[in-house]
């Protein structure tokens, strides 16, 4: 196997030797037809001089359409992108490309021949946003035409050469009765996530990386009634929500002149004119949280959003720090924490485990008796997470706990005999 891709790498250096530049700069007017010809004919002509590399037709394809992709497209890792079973692409250097497949990394046998294919492929990605890289900006975090997002590290900043991590979401939209097969969340639990929603609690969605956030709030986004008016600000177009009256906003980065910036801070507050119901933000990881808590505060009850944490506590923890450096020195503690504790109403935290499985293990709420403190209860969680397993082996289940809030759910037609008597 390295065998045959030394000599796929020795062919494709040829190639690039013996086709014009012009090629790889790709003039409009030359079809994609008329590209494989060239590359065809000329991978031939090199196959023809060198009689020792043996390569069938199918292999003889497999590297016209690399040479094509790499031109029309982003080379090697064109595949990858296409791949829906592929979620995330790391390229660590020239020699260096993993992948995360099934929640697990691998790595690939993808090389790129030095730092300079590696650099033309970053240009190729850029040059359609209106963004670049160099030695004076050395990283860049942005998306691609496709929606993906691509964060970009280049040398000197990266001591193994261009580093490029490509995050893709999934397309498909997964159901609530999906989420149950996966085991994800139980039926008991879907719903009572449901009458939470369609009662406007304000819920925060928390997690670590790739543990199935974005997902689970476009599921919990179906539950909101179909007259609502909602309005969605991301930093990267990933939710989608299948109600109809959704207006989408997305941020903006400042431009190759350092101009032209629009934050999610500005949109939220753009927002507030806009005559939503509810507000969904994508993910808070800045100052816009105390936009957000002033929004869930000031009548947009039912709003929704999501941040990484590791534990429903840490999530409140995460907040505070938030808003408190958006805030400065004008702003106590104290005051955060009342805001935190009036406008959060349940924390949905979510765990991937080390085979990939995604799982909620908690569904916990905040209570609203102390100000000075906070207060969680969880109302459903893993039977055994002190062992923290998230198996497959732990029991999801309702821990008998009451919410405070559990007379409006009532209202609403909502009866859970698991539920102790009040």
């Amino acid at each position: 196997m390295e065998q045959k891709h030394i000599i796929k790498e020795k062919i494709k250096e040829q190639l690039h030797k013996r086709l014009p530049a012009s090629v790889f700069l790709h003039d409009a007017s030359v079809s994609e037809m008329e590209l494989r010809r060239i590359i065809a004919e000329a991978t031939s002509i090199v196959l023809r001089k060198d009689r020792t590399i043996k390569l069938s037709a199918d292999e003889q394809g497999v590297i016209v359409d690399e040479i094509v992709n790499e031109i029309l497209g982003l080379g090697s890792i064109e595949g990858l992108l296409s791949d829906e079973s592929v979620t995330e692409i790391m390229i660590n250097g020239p020699k260096q490309v993993y992948i995360e497949k099934g929640g697990k990394l691998e790595l690939t046998d993808i090389h790129f021949r030095n730092d300079e294919e590696l650099m033309f492929m970053i240009e190729k990605m850029l040059a359609p946003l209106g963004r670049r890289v160099n030695e004076t900006e050395p990283y860049v975090d942005t998306r691609l035409k496709d929606g993906f997002r691509v964060n970009i590290v280049i040398p000197p900043t990266s001591a193994m050469g261009p580093v490029i991590s490509i995050h893709k979401f999934s397309h498909k939209i997964f159901s609530v009765e999906e989420l149950i097969k996966f085991k994800t969340l139980t039926k008991e639990a879907a719903e009572f996530l449901q009458v939470c929603v369609a009662s406007r609690l304000n819920i925060l969605i928390s997690g670590g990386t790739s543990s199935g956030k974005t997902s689970l709030l476009n599921v919990l986004s179906s539950f909101i009634p179909k007259d609502e008016r909602i309005i969605v600000i991301e930093d990267t177009l990933e939710l989608r929500l299948v109600l109809k009256h959704v207006v989408r906003l997305e941020s903006k980065a400042p431009n190759i002149e350092g101009k032209g910036e629009i934050t999610i801070r500005d949109l939220l507050k753009n927002s507030l004119h806009m005559r939503p119901d509810r507000i969904i933000i994508g993910e808070i990881r800045g100052e816009e949280v105390l936009d957000m808590l002033q929004t869930m505060n000031t009548g947009h009850e039912g709003s929704m959003t999501t941040l990484h944490a590791n534990a429903p506590y840490e999530a409140l923890n995460r907040i505070e720090l938030m808003a408190l450096m958006g805030a400065g020195s004008n702003v106590s503690s104290q005051v955060i924490m009342r805001q935190i504790i009036s406008a959060v109403d349940l924390i949905v935290h979510l765990e991937r485990s080390a085979e990939g499985r995604r799982c909620i293990t908690h569904i916990t709420e905040v209570g609203k008796e102390k100000t000075d403190e906070y207060v969680l209860r969880d109302i459903f969680c893993l039977k055994d997470k002190i062992s923290n397993d998230i198996s497959g082996n732990s029991e999801f289940r309702s821990t008998g706990t009451v919410p405070s809030f559990y007379d409006k759910l009532k209202r609403s037609g909502y009866n859970n005999p698991n539920f102790k008597t009040r």
